[in-house]
């Protein structure tokens, strides 16, 4: 852990919920809303997410699996994101989401007019800015508690999000 938790305090709480109440709260909103209102599909939402977590190296998001109405992703899922260059497991929405989070988060100075070809071919607009919101999201918070080294002290205390999940701040 890199910073003091008050002895007997969930790291979770405190850090997202009181140490910093103006920011802290209004994070963890908006960490939830990409879980709670998406409308990409269950497999290229989680093969963004898991793209993402692979590149922040958060131990908390490496290991959880979005849940929506008692389905998962299958066994080996991780491993296929991983992979998604050469996966036989993707289709081309799928493998698209986990390319994007790739780039998004490693170059996004690079998205030239070659790739929004395949992007504007498989996702709406809409469906764009609401998969870049969601990098966003998961970037900047898996960052922040790898950083900080929540991602270790990280459970799942909370019920069920509106989307099926149980959560506190993937």
């Amino acid at each position: 852990m890199n910073i003091d938790i008050p002895e007997g305090r969930d790291a979770i709480e405190y850090v997202w919920g009181e140490m910093i109440p103006g920011i802290g709260p209004a994070a963890s909103r908006f960490s939830m809303a990409v879980y709670a209102h998406t409308t990409l599909g269950l497999r290229e939402f989680e093969a963004a997410r898991l793209r993402i977590a692979q590149i922040n190296g958060c131990v908390f998001c490496l290991d959880w699996r979005t849940e929506r109405d008692g389905e998962k992703v299958e066994e080996g899922f991780a491993d296929a994101v991983a992979r998604w260059r050469t996966t036989g497991a993707f289709d081309d929405r799928t493998r698209l989401a986990a390319e994007y989070a790739e780039r998004y988060a490693l170059d996004h100075h690079g998205l030239g007019d070659e790739f929004w070809a395949r992007m504007t071919a498989h996702y709406s607009q809409a469906e764009i800015v609401e998969l870049s919101m969601s990098l966003g999201s998961w970037l900047a918070f898996g960052r922040l508690n790898h950083v900080l080294g929540l991602d270790t002290m990280c459970v799942l205390t909370g019920g069920p999000s509106p989307s099926g999940t149980r959560a506190d701040t993937p």
